[in-house]
This record gives structure tokens, C-alpha cells and sequence, in this order.
């Protein structure tokens, strides 16, 4: 059994437990609007709407269009960096710049980083403090993926920033998922963006839109962005597809975060008492948890089959390994698709993939 094996039943099964669900290109193209307008290379249209209205969604003075958030984030760095004529930039081993993007920073930009902190728990005060190095921008990303979804608790982050800016740094937020932190901190994404130089928010992590993501921040830094943006092959010669589905996305589920939030917490309360199956973190501070099960993939991969085939729901395709071998991970994201499925129906799911 492989993944490959379980990925032709993505489309066929008639549920999805994660997330928004399994769209299809007809159900996607669907959710765009088409009232919006057309942009010209990033000008006008959608691209113009979606920009405006997440400037005043994150309170920033300027916002940009970006088709990715690896670009996006790359593009804010370098930006502060020759700002202060520094090089060095430093955020938590775990950090998608350091996992997932091939050393673009360096390759690209000309940036040194340091990982900060202990890649297995959030960041501390400590860990800020004890950098040396002078640093252009520290980058904290909030909620933290790779570790189940995790928040600082608000005075800490507040500290944790405040120490950054005593260092002359820049603090730029990796928001791909501001929006699943609101419920938690009982603050609007403004709030959260008030903390932050520069703030990256993706528009289909968490709200599920088409592709794309926004950077916002200071009038100058967002004109800088813009030519970088070009620079990147960035500035294709139509962008309004993705923007006028993230718009329409933003508008659609951000109002629906705590309901997901709170939906993840009684998933949680019905999965506790399952031998083989623990929470993280628990209870889950956003609409997202990580599941780490005491399973053989062998076994998990083909009872994921057996609830495809059977009962037309489409669960994992996969899972990864956990700090021990007889531990595999999978990561729970609660959206549309899966406030169709109680609470309880979610732990039986879960009995049979652990059996």
C-alpha cells in the first residue's frame, strides 16, 4: 500500500475528513467571482479589490498581490535586510524558509539565518535574548505548523517582539494561518498584524482560496515589494483569478474561525479517550491539531483504503514519522468538510485507522 494508491480516491470519495474537502477544477472555478474585474499585470480589477480590502482586514497602511508565499516572504526579508544593511535573519528551525524552500533566502538574497530555539516547542524569551549575532529581521510564525498548530500566549509573543525591536531588527509575521489564531487570542487579525513590520497571510491555507497570498506593511516597504514582486516573474499579465477567490474565500471563512475552532476542541474531547491516538497540542489552540498514532503505516495506509472504498470517506493519504518509529503523524484542519462529521463519527474514524 501506497500513497500513490490512496491518492485516486481523493476525487472519488464522496467525503473528505480535512479541511475544506477535496474540490474538484469544476467546484473551484465555481467559487471565483467574476463581478470583480480583470487586472493588467497586478493593476486594477480584483487584484486592485482584494488589496484594499485586506488593508483594511490587517490595518496596514499598503498590501500587495503575490502568487506565493514562498516568494512573498523571501521578498520581505531581503527587504529589511538591505533597509539595515544587514544580512543575518533568524526564526525557528521549523520554519517553512528553512524546510521547504531549498535555501532560497541564501541563494537567491544573500541572507544568513539562524535557527532559533528547540524545532520541537514553541519560541522563548530566552531563545531571543540569547542571539548575538546583529540581526536585520526575526521572523515568528503564528500558528506554528509544524508542531501541531501551537500560539505563544499574547503577553509572551508581546515580549518576544518588543525584544526584537530593542535590537534595531525588523519583526516580520509568517501569518500563512493569522486567521486560525483569532479565535484563541480573542483578537481580530488587525490586532494580531499590529505587532508586526511586515505581515505574509495566505489565501488558501486556512481560507482556501484558488492560490496566491498578500504582504502587507508600510507604504515604502509594500513599493519595494512590488518591484521585487517583478523581479521574481512574479507580476504575471493576469493575476485576478487567484485574487478574486481569495477574496471571496476571505470574506466566506474568516467569520467561520471560531466556529472551526471550536469544532477542533470537541473533535479533540472525542478522540482523548482512544488508546493509541494523542492530541497535539491538546487541548488544540487553533483549528488545526497534529495526531500522533501509536500504528504501523502499513496497517493505517490500508484501513484508510478499507474506509475509502467502504464508506466513501476520504481520510489521509499518508503519514509521517513521529519521534519514535512506532509513531505515525497526521494533521487534523478543520474546515467545511469536516463540520459535516460529528465529533464522534471522527472518533470511530480513528478507532478503525488505529486498530
Amino acid at each position: 500500500m501506497t500513497t500513490v494508491d490512496l491518492e485516486s480516491f481523493r476525487y472519488t470519495c464522496a467525503r473528505s475528513l480535512n479541511w475544506h474537502g477535496n474540490r474538484t477544477a469544476a467546484q473551484l472555478l465555481a467559487e471565483i467571482p467574476t463581478d470583480l474585474g480583470v487586472d493588467r499585470y497586478g493593476a486594477g480589477g480584483a487584484v486592485a479589490a482584494l488589496e484594499a480590502e485586506m488593508s483594511t482586514v490587517l490595518a496596514k497602511p499598503a498590501v500587495v498581490f503575490m502568487p506565493s508565499g514562498t516568494m512573498a516572504q523571501q521578498i520581505a526579508l531581503r527587504i529589511h535586510a538591505d533597509a539595515r544593511g544587514v544580512r543575518s535573519i533568524a526564526f525557528h528551525p521549523t520554519s517553512h524558509l528553512e524546510l521547504h524552500e531549498n535555501m532560497a533566502y541564501q541563494h537567491m538574497h544573500g541572507l544568513a539565518a539562524f535557527p532559533i530555539g528547540d524545532a520541537r516547542r514553541l519560541l522563548t524569551i530566552e531563545d531571543l535574548t540569547n542571539i548575538k549575532e546583529r540581526l536585520a529581521a526575526v521572523l515568528f510564525e503564528l500558528p506554528q505548523r509544524e508542531i501541531g498548530g501551537r500560539l505563544p500566549a499574547w503577553g509572551d509573543l508581546e515580549r518576544q517582539v518588543a525584544a526584537v525591536r530593542e535590537r534595531r531588527a525588523a519583526v516580520h509575521l509568517d501569518g500563512a494561518r493569522i486567521w486560525e489564531c483569532t479565535p484563541f487570542y480573542g483578537n481580530s487579525p488587525a490586532e494580531i498584524a499590529a505587532l508586526f513590520d511586515t505581515v505574509y497571510v495566505s489565501l488558501y491555507k486556512g481560507l482556501g482560496g484558488l492560490s496566491g497570498c498578500c504582504l502587507a506593511g508600510d507604504e515604502d516597504v509594500i513599493e519595494q515589494a512590488r518591484a521585487w514582486r517583478k523581479r521574481h516573474g512574479g507580476t504575471l499579465f493576469a493575476l485576478w483569478p487567484s485574487a478574486a477567490s481569495g477574496l471571496a474565500a476571505l470574506r466566506k471563512r474568516l467569520p467561520l474561525m471560531a466556529r472551526y475552532y471550536e469544532h477542533a476542541r470537541a473533535i479533540a474531547d472525542a478522540l482523548r479517550p482512544i488508546p493509541n491516538v494523542e492530541i497535539v497540542p491538546d487541548p488544540p489552540q487553533t483549528p488545526m491539531m497534529h495526531l500522533h498514532l501509536r500504528v504501523d503505516e502499513g496497517a493505517f495506509l490500508a484501513a484508510a483504503r478499507r474506509i475509502a472504498e467502504d464508506d466513501g470517506i476520504f481520510t489521509w493519504a499518508s503519514t509521517s514519522t513521529g519521534d519514535t518509529p512506532s509513531v505515525r503523524v497526521v494533521e487534523l484542519t478543520v474546515g467545511d468538510a469536516t463540520l459535516t462529521f460529528a465529533p464522534s463519527e471522527v472518533a470511530k474514524i480513528l478507532e478503525r485507522l488505529t486498530e
